[in-house]
Parts: C-alpha cells; sequence; structure tokens
C-alpha cells in the first residue's frame, strides 16, 4: 500500500505544508456559499461560453498534437506525484501552462487555444489530457480547495455512459464541445472503457472569492508555485522539451 502514498505524504516538511492548506481550506468554504458541491454551473462563468464557441479551433489544433501521440510525456514523467494515480502509458499530457508558468514552445503550437486559456480569469494551469483506450483512474482528490477544474471535451468516443467521470456522488459524461467545471478536492475518478482515445482541454481556475479570501487564496497559490511539488513538474517539462518536443507545424 506504501508505493500507492504520493510522494509528499513521505517528506515531513511537505506534510506540515498540507496540514496549513487544510486548516486554510475551512477559511474557503466559509467564504464561499457553493464550497459544498461537487459541480458548479457553467451558465455562472462568461468565460466558458468564449470557449465553447471556438471549441472547434481548438480541437484542430489539437488534432496537430495528436497526430505525435506516442511522443508525448505520460503524466507521471511531468509530475511524479501522478505515480500514486498513473504508471502506464494510456495518460498522455501537452501542457501550455503550469501553475502560472508558460509552456513558451507549445503555446506557439496552439495558439488560439493559447489565447482562449489566457483569456481565462484565474486561469493557472492548461493542457490537453489525452487518455487512452481502457484507462482508469483510481480514486483522489485534490491537493487545495482554493481552485475549480475546467474540462472542455474535444473527443470524446462512444458509448458516452463508458467515458465519464465521477465526482463525489455525481456521474457526468463528457461531451464534445461542452463544459464540466468542478472542485477536484471531492474525491473523483475517470473511466475510458470505450476503444476510443478521450481528450479534454483541462484548466485549473482561482476559485472567485470575497475579500480578504480572496488575498489569503492568492497568497497560498503562489506558495503553492513555490514549492517542490510544482517546481520539479515544471523542471521536468523543459528537460522533456528539450529533448523529446514533437515537430508540429503551425498553420
Amino acid at each position: 500500500m506504501d508505493e500507492l502514498v504520493p510522494d509528499w505524504q513521505k517528506r515531513p516538511l511537505m506534510r506540515a505544508g498540507h496540514h496549513v492548506i487544510k486548516k486554510l481550506e475551512h477559511s474557503i468554504v466559509k467564504a464561499d456559499p457553493n464550497a459544498d458541491q461537487p459541480f458548479y454551473e457553467c451558465d455562472d462563468y462568461p468565460w466558458i461560453a468564449r470557449l465553447e464557441s471556438d471549441w472547434e479551433t481548438v480541437l484542430g489544433e489539437l488534432r496537430q498534437v495528436m497526430a505525435h501521440h506516442d511522443r508525448l510525456p505520460n503524466f507521471q514523467d511531468i509530475s511524479q506525484d501522478q505515480i500514486s494515480i498513473t504508471r502506464d502509458h494510456r495518460w498522455k499530457t501537452f501542457f501550455l501552462y503550469g501553475y502560472g508558468y508558460k509552456v513558451e514552445h507549445n503555446c506557439r503550437i496552439c495558439p488560439r487555444t493559447t489565447e482562449l486559456v489566457e483569456s481565462v480569469p484565474g486561469m493557472l494551469t492548461a493542457f490537453f489530457s489525452i487518455l487512452a483506450p481502457g484507462k482508469h483512474i483510481p480514486p483522489h482528490r485534490g491537493p487545495y480547495k482554493g481552485m475549480l477544474r475546467y474540462h472542455l471535451g474535444l473527443i470524446v468516443p462512444q458509448p458516452a455512459e463508458q467515458c465519464r467521470i465521477r465526482v463525489g456522488d455525481e456521474i457526468r459524461c463528457w461531451q464534445p464541445g461542452k463544459s464540466l467545471l468542478f472542485d477536484d478536492t471531492f474525491e473523483h475518478e475517470v473511466w475510458n472503457e470505450t476503444a476510443g482515445t478521450r481528450v479534454v482541454l483541462f484548466v485549473d481556475v482561482l476559485r472567485s472569492l470575497p475579500f480578504p479570501a480572496s488575498v489569503m487564496n492568492k497568497l497560498v497559490i503562489n506558495l503553492i508555485r513555490w514549492s517542490p511539488f510544482v517546481q520539479n513538474a515544471r523542471k521536468n517539462l523543459s528537460d522533456y522539451n528539450l529533448q523529446a518536443e514533437p515537430s508540429v507545424q503551425r498553420h
């Protein structure tokens, strides 16, 4: 069982930081009346309609990336803490942003997608999340409640009920050009039980909070940005791009 324990739980300093974050999350719950729900209404976020209206352009840029699918990094190649939930080659990634750090080369390959995610208020992380047929991501939870997670469906294999996500007690299925917005600190898991590949645009955004909780939240996010968890992932991504970038030509 120890092999499934995230690496941060084995480091005393990071365990202490995690304990502080858990205490801060109580303040977020008090400040946000919707903090007890797993999924959020997309109509309440105007930027979502903007992404959905241009989703086919995003899909076109994704197809350029997918032409080099086998050369894309596995999630655990970038973020080694993901080893607790994935160890195979069936969850690929293509990062544009990670905790506010821009991946310049990848953004040049997907210029319109980059413009769209940069227009999202409080955008922190953005990448294509690519699940191979038969991939199951086991139950887990996100590290901090100060963010919300967004998925824009791009390539969604059928039948729909075999390609799904559970957040808390609710199960949803992706649809091409449609969105899901949820709180990833609820236990969640993912299944792709189809014969096709599933791809979503995966975006983490800063949770909207009133003052002074908003200031505290930004401070915590900045501390997380400088944590070993994020800095190691940043280095891995930089090293990977230098060694194995796909030569995708921008149109």
